[in-house]
């Protein structure tokens, strides 16, 4: 009997834990999107800026003026969802690029400087498959971060190294740098971004 109710107290013990576990243990949380209004400003030119790729080199986004551009937010240590927006783009890569490769360009920006110099983010886009001919992962000091993240409409926090918060927005820029469409949290689906790239790439420089 003694021992029925030792172990009746013991689960509730633990059930309470469960729910007053600190939610800072996640490598990233979810609903960071919703520390700032899932709104950006569109139909209006999106920052220049210049960062550092994946191969250390020098990275000017007004380089890439006449082709339509997707830019996403991730940091390698994520565990939950910046995985999945690198394999949407890996998907919508291979898609394009048997028609388009020369037209359209995929940008991911760190979040988390730290710890994703440029031979981590190159590790991290190799396991994706991901081609650099047309999609670079780039990254900075803090202070150029900082310009482009809030230039993008894009809040980061940072919990802890390797652990950060931010903004989940996918951004799709036309021909002349201008923002066209925006995809908040995780739920987007491939198709639709797909979509609202062809629908640029219709439309001739």
């Amino acid at each position: 009997m003694i021992s029925s109710r030792f172990s009746k107290n013991w689960a509730i013990f633990c059930l309470i834990g469960v729910i007053l576990l600190p939610r800072d243990i996640a490598a990233h949380d979810p609903t960071a999107a919703k520390a700032s209004p899932n709104t950006a400003a569109l139909n209006v030119k999106a920052p220049d800026f210049v960062l550092t790729d994946q191969n250390g080199a020098r990275f000017d986004s007004t380089k890439l003026r006449g082709k339509v551009v997707a830019i996403d937010f991730i940091y390698t240590t994520c565990t939950d969802v910046c995985p999945l927006f690198t394999a949407n783009f890996a998907q919508l890569q291979r898609t394009l690029n048997k028609e388009h490769a020369g037209d359209v360009f995929f940008i991911s920006i760190t979040t988390d400087p730290e710890v994703d110099s440029p031979k981590v983010l190159k590790a991290y886009a190799q396991r994706y498959g991901a081609d650099f001919n047309n999609w670079a992962f780039l990254t900075g000091t803090e202070e150029q971060l900082k310009a482009v993240w809030k230039g993008l409409d894009i809040r980061v926090i940072r919990k802890g190294r390797g652990l950060v918060q931010h903004t989940s927005l996918t951004t799709i820029l036309d021909r002349q740098g201008l923002r066209r469409f925006n995809h908040f949290g995780e739920k987007w689906q491939t198709k639709d971004v797909l979509a609202d790239i062809s629908t640029l790439l219709e439309k001739k420089p």
